[in-house]
């Protein structure tokens, strides 16, 4: 969304919308249920399990990063990333609530 456009909603919306943005392909999704199961590791354990190239994975967590979804920090010559958990449980958060619909269809 442009910038002229986005001042237009609420800071808690447009955090939600990036949130989405973030995680609408299927190979971050893959990344985030590997991180899941792994807690944290390096870029290279995540080219060895994705049917993907490592540049294409760089630009997927570069992607989940900027959006706070994954944290990482630089350790030798590797990068190691992990969930955040904090920028996940806000999502959860406004997800739950956000369908959570008690109306009745017209």
């Amino acid at each position: 969304m442009g910038v002229t456009k986005s001042n237009l909603f609420s800071l808690e919306q447009n955090q939600l919308a990036e949130l989405a943005k973030a995680l609408g392909h299927p190979a971050r999704i893959a990344i985030i249920e590997y991180l899941m199961k792994k807690n944290s590791c390096v870029c290279g354990d995540i080219v060895s399990k994705l049917p993907l190239s490592q540049s294409t994975i760089s630009q997927h967590l570069k992607a989940l990063k900027s959006a706070g979804i994954i944290k990482g920090k630089i350790e030798g010559s590797y990068r190691c990333y992990c969930l955040n958990p904090e920028v996940l449980g806000f999502f959860k958060s406004k997800i739950s609530s956000f369908f959570n619909i008690n109306q009745k269809c017209c």
